[in-house]
């Protein structure tokens, strides 16, 4: 494909308009400062696992600046238990230089409401039988259980709501099966954080470990 031919394509064409935006506020003559310092390597402090919903932006949606979190992103979010098996394990590998080569501080699973993975575990016929997104998705079908129990008469809508969250802390439970995130938090403190955005109403909400319950993070309390 030609550069001519491809800036026929309206939405590549606005992604390139986009990237000149970037150089322009990132490597103007005389102001490389971000990428100067990033050009020999990377030290993110947190490894943030999120969704892959377009909506759903880890560095728009904390501001976050080029080199400050090291991102995996996937259909809902999910963290597959620890297998020792050398297959293609492209979560498992990331999480594992992150923490063991990057040594990140924190681990941060960022859930949202809306979720078209988790709503396919309660309306399987929307993704393809047998496919990879239904055998990835048995990795929250122990969070579906939980909340199918715990709200047997809740709607469709509430039952992807409380899965949503469910399915982050079935992710941090996974984590710990990981031997080298065990020894992580062990030996140097290593943090494993749930976050739920509700894109609806623009608010943030994180897992209580003592409460085993989400609670809406008070925005006006932060301070820079």
């Amino acid at each position: 494909m030609t550069q001519e031919s491809l800036l026929t394509k309206k939405e590549i064409l606005k992604m390139m308009v986009g990237f000149r935006r970037f150089r322009e506020r990132y490597f103007k003559e005389h102001n490389h400062s971000v990428y100067d310092a990033l050009a020999t390597g990377q030290s993110p402090k947190t490894l943030m696992i999120a969704c892959s919903d377009s909506r759903v932006d880890p560095a728009i949606l904390f501001s976050s600046s080029p080199g400050e979190i090291f991102v995996v992103r996937n259909v809902a979010n999910l963290v597959p238990p620890f297998e020792s098996n050398m297959g293609f394990h492209g979560v498992s590998a990331a999480i594992e230089f992150a923490v063991v080569n990057l040594q990140v501080e924190n681990i941060v699973i960022l859930g949202h409401r809306q979720c078209g993975g988790i709503r396919s575990l309660f309306q399987p016929e929307a993704v393809r039988e047998g496919g990879f997104v239904q055998q990835w998705m048995t990795i929250a079908g122990q969070a579906k259980e939980k909340v199918l129990k715990a709200h047997p008469n809740a709607d469709l809508d509430q039952h992807c709501r409380e899965c949503e969250k469910t399915s982050i802390v079935t992710s941090i439970e996974n984590l710990r099966t990981f031997p080298f995130i065990d020894f992580a938090i062990k030996s140097r403190g290593l943090q494993l954080i749930g976050v739920y955005f509700d894109l609806e109403g623009g608010q943030l909400s994180f897992y209580d470990d003592q409460t085993d319950a989400f609670r809406e993070l008070e925005i006006s309390k932060v301070q820079p």
